[in-house]
């Protein structure tokens, strides 16, 4: 291959992990559009998060621009193996101590750089029998990351204040019917989901009151975990998005069917369990948990609250440790 096909073919890689819902706002504030990233951290940033990780050295963090610089294939090999936000941030910050609260967009840049420094140099966030301390650097932890993922985002800790965390949801954000308008005729609908101290967000969808996403969102479930938060938004280029409704998802139903039926793949096709509607939840109907090909799913439909109008329907699938 020819040093521009090799090139092209690099950035076409960086650009596809970039377009992963995940990875489309800031690991360390959630700001929209970042389009830098940490090649040995595995995780991108906007531009004033990334001012504060150049402050800490390319030993912690080496900044790289996703549209201007030169990307080795080494380097995108290492980003697409984290692969992205949502499962570093699984890491470092899989428990945050009193004392410190996550930035937002609008944060100063003295609570970034607290916020930052704790994360990734002092590793203040990260479970202790992964810190480094000898002298070895954030990319050491990176290596020490990238192969064994699950294991180490799901594993249990004795440590006070450490989150444990039992398995995975994988969150397919199917599509919207019939949204709340919130511009002159139409919205740019998004998707936000929350579990605990995680947030995922599906892309901007222009113009469209009946969006189809088919993205999928991954959230780890902690121990005591309580319901998903479901938030729909208009996205506004110079003022503050619209909420568009919201809902809850009881993960309930879903979690303690699959831990009492064990090994799915042991089983065939089969209904396992049933989150109910009912008054107190913003079901459209009930919502039947099944095992299908080996893996626990379920179908939601949701009639979002606090607006006038608007459905999301959502497939969720329960991923337990060893899978």
């Amino acid at each position: 291959m020819s040093g521009v096909k090799r090139a092209s073919s690099a950035k076409v890689r960086l650009r596809s992990l970039l377009n992963q819902a995940d990875n489309r706002i800031c690991a360390d504030c959630g700001a929209p559009d970042p389009k830098w990233a940490s090649a040995n951290i595995g995780v991108f940033l906007c531009l004033k998060c990334c001012g504060v990780h150049r402050s800490l050295g390319v030993h912690i963090s080496k900044v790289l621009s996703v549209a201007l610089d030169e990307w080795s294939d080494e380097e995108i090999d290492a980003m697409i193996e984290v692969g992205g936000n949502s499962t570093a941030n699984s890491i470092y910050e899989s428990y945050i101590p009193d004392g410190y609260t996550k930035p937002g967009p609008n944060a100063s840049n003295d609570e970034r750089r607290k916020f930052i420094q704790a994360k990734y140099e002092l590793q203040e966030f990260v479970k202790p029998s992964l810190r480094i301390t000898s002298g070895r650097s954030s990319s050491s932890l990176q290596s020490n990351i990238s192969g064994k993922i699950l294991d180490t985002i799901l594993s249990s800790s004795n440590s006070e204040g450490m989150v444990e965390y039992i398995g995975l949801l994988k969150i397919k954000v199917v599509k919207g019917t019939n949204l709340a308008i919130r511009d002159m005729m139409t919205s740019d609908p998004y998707v936000l989901l929350t579990l605990g101290k995680q947030t995922v967000q599906t892309t901007v969808i222009s113009s469209n009151l009946n969006p189809v996403w088919d993205e999928e969102l991954m959230l780890s479930v902690p121990n005591n975990y309580r319901a998903v938060k479901l938030q729909v938004y208009d996205h506004d280029t110079f003022s503050a998005d619209d909420i568009m409704g919201e809902a809850e998802i009881d993960i309930q139903p879903l979690i303690t069917s699959a831990m009492s039926y064990g090994d799915p793949q042991m089983f065939g096709n089969m209904q396992i369990g049933k989150w109910l509607k009912s008054n107190d939840n913003a079901l459209m109907e009930d919502s039947i948990v099944n095992i299908i090909d080996g893996r626990v799913r379920q179908e939601v439909s949701l009639q979002l609250q606090n607006v006038e109008s608007g459905e999301i329907y959502l497939e969720v699938e329960w991923l337990p440790l060893d899978q």
